[in-house]
């Protein structure tokens, strides 16, 4: 019985997941945030279905791939530390030679 309750819920949790479109992005917050609000962060994103891909050492954040939905969840948790979302993507410089 437990099983099948399990499997049910497993099935929703990829079910929601494949429904919602992931965007990679990376979490970031001040430094004086409790680790306690980031792992809260990075249990509702993985609940959500989404994917934790870095844990940054220098920063205190974390790069992840979840929906839009659970990254406005991640936003309006911790009123107090702010979480600064952003898209994570490749940055290059694009010049020419210089005479």
């Amino acid at each position: 019985m437990k099983f099948t309750i399990l499997s049910i819920l497993a099935f929703i949790t990829v079910a929601m997941a494949v429904v919602q479109p992931q965007k990679a992005v990376i979490v970031s917050y001040p430094n004086d945030t409790p680790d306690s609000i980031v792992d809260q962060a990075k249990d509702a994103i993985l609940a959500a279905g989404g994917v934790i891909t870095h844990e940054y050492k220098l920063i205190k954040g974390f790069a992840a791939k979840a929906s839009a939905k659970v990254l406005d969840t991640v936003q309006t948790m911790g009123n107090d530390y702010h979480a600064v979302i952003e898209e994570d993507q490749m940055v290059s410089i694009a010049g020419g030679k210089s005479s």
